[in-house]
């Protein structure tokens, strides 16, 4: 059994002995009528129901999906302590290629399954679900956001996913360079889907340099289209040696960080949407050990989950803007964190929110 990486990975041992772990409930989803296979993993509720997207996704194997749904759980705990919601971490994924077997039927067969979790796991989209897919799921359960405006949502949440993190970018500027604009900073984007196109445009309006990969040739070329000035490189191997490159932006799967990546990297930064960046524990080191700024992925791409959090409230867009403009001061104080710590970023990043969850859990404990 291997995980996304193509590691060994036990599941029972992730789950209950390693660090890794600590998952509070994972449920597995099967209905034979409609083909569906799922995987819906907890992995905290300490500050509040748990709270994370659904992937669809042709997994290589039913263990490979467990195991991205751990580690995309986890990651949401912390994403969401990061953003300063009231949410655990929770992540769904649906195994299966979703142009091939994705239906209503499906949709709504998940859609009871998570209904019966009675509220403590609340979904969105994510890699391969779209606004519309939820508008389905919405329709056996309530706990769903990512809706259509028409169906009392927030719509397409990769608006507010690329703001995010190009903010974080501005913060990465700001504490290389001194200066938080991007304006003739070459930008390599390796994904221009749902969130990596928006990310192109603001970066373009700032003045940045930009070169694009996607294995996607539609989505490359939606953009070049509209921007001649764009480059496009081959594939993500050659974007990320691309001589003079400031800042790379993984915007696809993750796994993107790792062991054949970063030693080759030409960029003084990496900051993008992609979860899960880092391939294994000790990549981290090894981006400060070559002098590279790593804006810790959970941290700057909480836009989405910030505007799908907003719409259980009613949903109010320029609230949700402020509220992630706010991800380039969260973004420079784990900096700061960093260095009076002597540690890496995404060490800081994990500090911080384990103190947030810790200290929820220790208030739910008080009698």
């Amino acid at each position: 059994m291997t995980d996304v990486t193509g590691a060994p990975v036990d599941v029972l041992h992730t789950l209950f002995h390693s660090d890794q772990g600590g998952h509070e409930q994972v449920v597995l989803c099967q209905d034979l009528a409609s083909g569906l296979k799922a995987v819906i993993a907890i992995h905290s509720t300490a500050l509040g129901p748990a709270l994370g997207g659904t992937r669809f996704y042709p997994y290589a194997s039913e263990a490979e999906a467990v195991a991205d749904a751990l580690n995309l759980a986890r990651g949401m705990s912390y994403k969401n302590a990061m953003a300063g919601l009231d949410h655990g971490g929770g992540k769904a994924v649906i195994i299966g290629d979703p142009e091939q077997i994705k239906t209503d039927e499906l949709l709504l067969a998940y859609g009871r399954f998570v209904a019966s979790l009675g509220g403590r796991y609340v979904t969105a989209c994510d890699v391969g679900t779209y606004v519309a897919d939820m508008d389905v799921v919405a329709r056996e359960c309530r706990w769903t956001t990512g809706r259509s405006p028409e169906n009392g949502g927030a719509g397409d949440s990769s608006v507010l996913t690329a703001f995010g993190v190009f903010q974080g970018m501005r913060a990465s500027a700001q504490h290389l360079w001194g200066d938080p604009t991007l304006r003739g900073r070459k930008v390599g984007v390796a994904g221009v889907g749902k969130v990596g196109h928006h990310l192109v445009e603001h970066l373009l309006s700032d003045g940045a340099e930009v070169v694009i990969t996607d294995v996607r040739d539609e989505s490359v070329r939606r953009i070049t289209e509209k921007h001649p000035e764009v480059t496009v490189a081959a594939d993500t191997a050659a974007l990320i040696r691309t001589e003079g490159l400031d800042i790379y932006a993984p915007c696809a799967l993750g796994g993107a960080l790792n062991d054949d990546t970063v030693p080759v990297l030409t960029a003084s930064v990496v900051c993008g949407a992609a979860n899960n960046q880092l391939a294994h524990p000790g990549v981290e080191k090894d981006l400060a050990d070559r002098s590279i700024l790593y804006a810790p992925d959970y941290v700057v791409n909480a836009g989405g989950v910030i505007q799908v959090a907003d719409e259980l409230h009613g949903f109010d867009f320029d609230r949700c803007k402020a509220k992630a403009s706010k991800i380039f001061d969260t973004t420079l104080a784990i900096f700061a964190r960093a260095n009076d710590d002597g540690i890496p970023p995404a060490a800081a990043a994990d500090r911080i929110a384990e103190h947030r969850m810790a200290e929820a859990r220790r208030g739910s404990a008080r009698p």
